[in-house]
């Protein structure tokens, strides 16, 4: 797969991405960051429209998995609480987890997204493993590390056009 810093679908959250946008483009299996996508870094558990929407999702026949980078055991709290499976320690941009997520739900990268707030791990991730890649606005903004990494991607953000609720 070519190199590629560019998102294929930008919308502000998850809860933006509904069913049927999703079916209409044969996504059937999206891969999730868990830090700044589904939940802030500070380690709260889902919330209660995070849990709705993942009911949503399933109702539908989407299902959910968590490819998160981090090292500590809040990947396996989260997705306990979620009732979504999860890869932790996951390495993004490399595509060894995001394969194994496509292996362990039985699916081919045409069926599949990963979802995330971070174009230098998430999307590259998702566009070296040849799965579609989905930028949300991350959650919090409160580190200056943070703040200038999200400075440098927004010209790679703004070569995609944001979607509206879909």
């Amino acid at each position: 797969m070519p190199l590629s810093l560019v998102p294929q679908i930008r919308v502000n959250r998850v809860f933006d991405l509904s069913p049927d946008f999703l079916h209409s483009r044969g996504i059937t299996l999206l891969l999730l960051d868990l830090d700044n996508t589904l939940a802030p870094y500070s380690g709260k558990d889902p919330s209660p429209g995070l849990c709705r929407w993942r009911d949503d999702m399933r109702a539908a026949g989407v299902e959910l998995f968590i490819v998160s980078n981090t090292k500590t055991s809040r990947a396996a709290r989260f997705s306990k609480e979620w009732g979504v499976p999860y890869i932790d320690k996951a390495q993004k941009p490399h595509r060894w987890a995001i394969y194994e997520a496509l292996r362990q739900m039985g699916r081919p990268r045409g069926e599949a997204a990963l979802v995330g707030d971070q174009i230098f791990t998430d999307v590259l991730g998702a566009n070296l493993a040849g799965v579609r890649s989905i930028i949300v606005e991350p959650l919090e903004l409160n580190n200056i590390l943070y703040i200038l990494r999200y400075i440098a991607e927004i010209p790679m953000r703004l070569c995609t056009r944001k979607e509206k609720r879909l």
